[in-house]
């Protein structure tokens, strides 16, 4: 009995500290076809997490991103990118329109997920995470616009984000993936 009580209070002191963190990997989302996906199968790599818009001046990002998968993307580098219509209603469409517009424009072939809400009321666990120090043991942030970029290193651990005005070929976030 006293043994069970250590345990549940050491469990509690560790969550309450911040020493029990979720993991990136512990999130399963629908990727853009409806189906279930789960991060965990990205362990080992790491991952550049982009909320998108297909209609936002900073779209073009697109091409970046799709020469960043090309070039490292593989066993040991992916990127996801997560529609969202937070900004200005930039991201409209279905998750059937945003496949085909990403596609036919741009090329894309890393894995694209439905549509989501990065921010607000009905913000996305994942994106609560990513944006909550208490959750993510690292820092407090805000998603700002469409194209924000996180950092998730191979052990699922969030490691920084860049803003979206930061395009894909940025020295810094180059470095990162090939360091």
């Amino acid at each position: 009995m006293k043994k069970n009580i250590f345990i549940s209070g050491l469990l509690i002191l560790l969550m309450s500290t911040g020493y029990a963190q979720t993991s990136f990997y512990d999130f399963t989302v629908k990727d853009i076809n409806g189906e279930d996906y789960s991060l965990s199968q990205l362990k080992g790599k790491k991952v550049l997490v982009v909320n998108t818009a297909s209609k936002c001046g900073l779209t073009p990002q697109y091409e970046g991103l799709q020469e960043l998968f090309e070039k490292y993307g593989g066993d040991d580098f992916m990127i996801i990118g997560f529609p969202a219509n937070n900004f200005a209603r930039q991201e409209p469409g279905s998750n059937e329109e945003i496949a085909t517009f990403c596609q036919i424009n741009y090329g894309v072939t890393f894995p694209m997920m439905g549509k989501i809400s990065v921010k607000g009321d009905d913000q996305h666990p994942l994106y609560k995470w990513l944006t909550s120090k208490s959750d993510n043991g690292l820092e407090n942030s805000e998603v700002t616009w469409n194209f924000q970029k996180y950092m998730i290193d191979e052990e699922g651990q969030l490691v920084g984000h860049f803003a979206p005005t930061v395009k894909p070929d940025n020295k810094k976030l180059v470095s990162w993936i090939e360091n």
